[in-house]
């Protein structure tokens, strides 16, 4: 049995996370496969299970976390219990220092810095940009036709960041860019998944690809931050606030070089983030007509014009929809974390150099906590239901000390763009499953056709 879990101030007297029963041959897999892997890992060592490879000093103990006790206890620790792991090393070595990697000393007074940026308020400065891109996928299918929804949703996405984040039209790049994000992630996340790893001096063929693509993509970033340098009243929102950007306790502005690495960052994370949950949405609201019907009647109530940030308040159900969708496809299947020292975890002890696996996929799947839980329904986030929920039970965008800075622009953009779409088109999905790739954040696995056509 779990033992209760308590605020626990000597982690030396409790068990150790059970060890996950599972041979290691599948694990080995079902580790490197970051969405439904975890839940067979669940399901056969429960919501925290510990995974060993070898010796302790060869390969560190994984304990996967995939319980709403368990993830509070990992994420909302104090920063000294945990640091980043070896994924973040990876992408620090490959993008250099960013908020997202930076170690927890560090990252302090970058966060304080950014975070003005990006609150509910200032997001609204430079995330209007998504319905204006959206009503340009509408306009381009007038008679509707058969869509890739994964590519009119990048595109959708590439064009709304260009504007948001870097006050340009990215479309005449976006192939190039795609591409070298594509390479990118997928490169630092396989390394940071292999057991064994080359050396990080070793030019390998595919250390040479992700190399480029990243420079590619940095030339970019770093002439939008000289081009606003030279030019402060020049529109790229973000870019201009990251310039004006200080540590309210030091005082200390960003250097040309973290808002170039800040601003690549943002590109990866947000461009394939914000393009998945809007391809799973439309895709999940066409095998539900009656529900994309109600989407499509709340959106039209407002008017026969361009939806704005103001108008996200009266868009509670599209809200809810995003919402079961975030659920069922998360952007980011798990986080992971490095215990400094023996921590206590849902009333287990997770021992000093353990990497420690919070399975957001898992934590959204699991049946005792979502019954159902691959049916799609929208009323699981109706104000009723959410009022008593665990707030530790649905983490789309983590939580605790370092949650996805750009959640509010995330979501913002997200229901601007499914409300502004539905309300103009009939989407009617053509495959009846919804594959994925999770090689740093969850991505569409090949084409999604759909139907479209104009609505009356």
């Amino acid at each position: 049995m779990n033992p209760t879990t308590t605020e626990q101030t000597d982690e030396g007297a409790l068990p150790l996370a059970p060890k996950n029963p599972l041979p290691l041959r599948q694990l080995v897999k079902l580790v490197r496969r970051l969405d439904t892997g975890q839940e067979v890992i669940r399901d056969a060592g429960g919501p925290v299970t510990r995974i060993q490879f070898g010796p302790k000093w060869l390969f560190p103990p994984i304990v996967a976390v995939m319980s709403p006790n368990a993830v509070r206890d990992v994420l909302s620790r104090n920063d000294a219990s945990s640091e980043r792991c070896v994924i973040h090393e990876e992408v620090q070595n490959m993008a250099g220092d960013s908020l997202f990697v930076l170690p927890n000393e560090q990252w302090r007074p970058r966060k304080r810095a950014l975070q003005p940026v990006f609150t509910k308020h200032n997001v609204q400065n430079f995330g209007g940009h998504m319905s204006r891109a959206a009503q340009q996928f509408v306009d381009r299918w007038p008679d509707g036709g058969d869509v890739d929804l994964d590519t009119e949703c990048r595109t959708v996405a590439m064009q709304s960041l260009g504007r948001s984040v870097l006050g340009i039209d990215l479309n005449e790049r976006a192939d190039t860019i795609a591409r070298c994000m594509h390479v990118a992630s997928s490169y630092t996340a396989d390394r940071a998944l292999r057991p064994v790893r080359a050396p990080r001096w070793l030019p390998t063929p595919a250390r040479r690809r992700a190399r480029a693509a990243v420079g590619a993509m940095r030339d970019v970033t770093d002439e939008m931050v000289r081009a606003c340098r030279a030019d402060p009243t020049r529109d790229a929102p973000l870019v201009q606030a990251l310039i004006a950007a200080t540590d309210p306790e030091a005082g200390q502005p960003l250097s040309d070089e973290d808002i170039s690495n800040d601003l690549l960052i943002f590109m990866l994370a947000g461009h394939d983030t914000t393009a998945t949950a809007l391809t799973y949405s439309l895709w999940v609201l066409g095998h539900h007509p009656d529900i994309q019907d109600r989407v499509a009647a709340e959106a039209a109530a407002i008017g026969d014009r361009q939806l704005s940030p103001d108008d996200v308040s009266r868009l509670g159900y599209t809200v809810q929809v995003l919402h079961e969708s975030l659920r069922l496809c998360p952007p980011a299947a798990g986080v992971a974390r490095l215990a400094t020292h023996d921590i206590a975890v849902d009333g287990y002890r997770v021992e000093a150099g353990s990497l420690v696996a919070v399975g957001i996929y898992g934590l959204h799947h699991d049946p005792s906590l979502w019954p159902d839980p691959m049916v799609f329904d929208p009323d699981r986030f109706s104000p009723e239901n959410t009022k008593s929920r665990n707030r530790w039970q649905f983490l789309p965008f983590l939580g605790g000390g370092r949650p996805c800075i750009g959640e509010h622009f995330a979501r913002l953009e997200t229901t601007l763009a499914l409300a502004t779409i539905v309300r103009a088109m009939e989407i009617q999905s053509l495959d009846e499953g919804f594959e994925c790739d999770v090689p740093f954040t969850t991505v569409a696995k090949g084409p999604i056709p759909a139907r479209v056509r104009r609505r009356n």
